[in-house]
């Protein structure tokens, strides 16, 4: 497990995954905002591939983000988009609705920031909603810097939105103590 001060990032348990559906991503707002495409929903048994670990694709890392203190899930998070080559990988986080507002994000994207050792990251990036203030706020006290905004480029819930393209260099990163 990776640890952080408040959280830890493990593997994705079989039992994870009716709490992370039906907090996650049953929540047609949420999930919208959150995935690339239009929410749909997913019939109950099937293998969904935003929650089922597919252990031979190494281009996504996904991870389940529990409390240290207690062990209870709160969230996902995720490498997606690796580019072995370049070094670089994208980074994203849901966390569910009880543990917003707690530290958790900031402490996630601290974690997932160790990708620049486990993995030998040159670059991580984040790309988020302009309105995503909590993700924002996470990403910037971890060191990424605002490298641009991608105007209208998510279709969210009837409306094109801004997205924020953030980014951080294995440099730049300074590790938390």
């Amino acid at each position: 497990m990776l640890r952080g001060s408040k959280v830890g990032l493990r593997a994705r348990y079989e039992d994870d995954i009716p709490i992370l559906r039906t907090e996650l991503y049953d929540d047609v707002v949420n999930s919208s905002r959150a995935e690339g495409g239009p929410w749909r929903p997913i019939t109950p048994g099937s293998k969904d591939p935003r929650l089922v670990v597919d252990d031979k694709e190494h281009g996504r890392v996904p991870f389940s983000v529990v409390e240290l203190d207690g062990g209870t899930l709160v969230g996902t998070a995720t490498f997606w988009g690796i580019d072995t080559h370049n070094r670089s990988a994208h980074i994203g986080l849901g966390l569910l609705p009880s543990a917003r507002g707690k530290g958790y994000g900031t402490d996630v994207v601290a974690v997932l920031c160790h990708g620049f050792v486990v993995r030998s990251l040159h670059r991580l990036q984040i790309e988020t909603l302009s309105d995503n203030v909590a993700m924002l706020r996470a990403a910037e006290r971890n060191g990424f810097l605002r490298e641009g905004v991608l105007r209208s480029s998510a279709w969210v819930m009837g409306e094109f939105l801004d997205e924020v393209l953030l980014g951080l260099l294995v440099q730049d990163w300074k590790p938390a103590l």
